[in-house]
């Protein structure tokens, strides 16, 4: 059977029943399940992660953007999270069944019935992308919603009216692979070291000026991942904040492992970490590996003590990890 899943970030994250209205929007459609939301007071965000039968999927995607759009106001909208629309991103992931390339024709279906509908600008990217810049969701969002329309006239939207921002923003739609949103906490007030553990660990790193004024990207040490450093009221926490783009590549695991060694030479500390969403089975067994090659219990629970997923808010494995909900 093919599965597709649809992680919708929302720019809402302090109205409770705003919130539960857009829930009760996903879960209207049948063949859909519901498998996780995460709000966050400071950021202003819900991201909602539901999978089931495509066709259905794309139902409550397009229902939740008709929701948000009558009821969301980015005008108004303050918060930590970078952002420059209702839906700020819509990724559609191929879970079962199908491959990148067939998701990336639903993704491309929503956004056609988006623009006939209601003419949301917005962008592809990802495995939708029109060019190669494109791909990269922080380079569509760079000056956030602040920046409409003048960035229309550089970079003009793939789908809808441009002229139909100001209430709404842009979205951006497109299919890719599972990616991970990963938090790591660490135990000072500072947000300058969670900013420069972030440009030390992503793949894009930071620029570098040379003595002639000229200036050169130096890269961070774990390929396929993005991070930036933040302050988040709701625990008052300093996080380094990851999306893992590639778990092959770098995960979990790596990523945790890593900013340990960072904090360290920071002398700073990590106290634990917070994912956001869902992960697969298959970070968490890396994980317990890890833990029996350095002859230490290495049980489920063990892993998730080892990341310290529970210092902010308990984690429960069977409602955070893919293959534990979808049994």
């Amino acid at each position: 059977m093919k599965i597709l899943e649809c992680i919708p970030n929302v720019s809402e994250g302090r109205n409770p029943k705003m919130i539960r209205h857009f829930t009760e929007v996903i879960s209207s459609v049948n063949d859909v399940q519901l498998l996780h939301q995460d709000s966050g007071y400071a950021a202003h965000r819900t991201v909602y992660t539901f999978a089931g039968k495509p066709e259905a999927v794309l139902e409550a995607a397009f229902r939740l953007y008709m929701a948000a759009w009558e009821h969301l106001d980015m005008s108004t909208h303050q918060g930590t999270h970078p952002r420059q629309g209702a839906i700020d991103v819509c990724p559609l992931v191929p879970l079962q069944g199908m491959n990148l390339e067939e998701a990336s024709k639903y993704a491309r279906q929503l956004a056609e019935r988006l623009t006939k509908n209601i003419g949301v600008p917005g962008y592809y990217y990802e495995a939708n992308a029109s060019s190669e810049e494109r791909r990269n969701l922080a380079f569509l969002r760079k000056g956030e919603y602040e920046s409409l329309p003048a960035k229309f006239t550089e970079l003009l939207p793939d789908f809808g009216k441009a002229d139909l921002w100001r209430k709404n923003g842009v979205t951006v739609i497109g299919a890719r692979k599972l990616l991970v949103a990963y938090n790591v906490n660490l135990d000072t007030k500072d947000v300058s070291i969670a900013r420069s553990i972030a440009t030390a660990v992503r793949e894009s790193g930071r620029l570098i000026q040379n003595k002639d004024g000229s200036s050169q990207r130096k890269a961070g040490s774990l390929k396929s991942v993005k991070a930036i450093g933040w302050y988040i009221r709701d625990f008052d926490k300093v996080q380094v904040s990851y999306n893992l783009t590639k778990l092959s590549e770098n995960g979990i695991l790596e990523t945790f492992l890593q900013t340990v060694l960072e904090a360290g030479q920071r002398n700073c500390r990590v106290t634990g970490s917070e994912l956001i969403g869902l992960a697969p089975l298959s970070e968490f067994i890396k994980v317990q590996a890890y833990l029996r090659a350095h002859n230490r219990p290495d049980s489920l629970s063990e892993a998730i003590d080892f990341l310290g997923l529970g210092e902010l808010h308990p984690f429960d494995p069977e409602k955070k990890i893919i293959e534990l909900i979808l049994k």
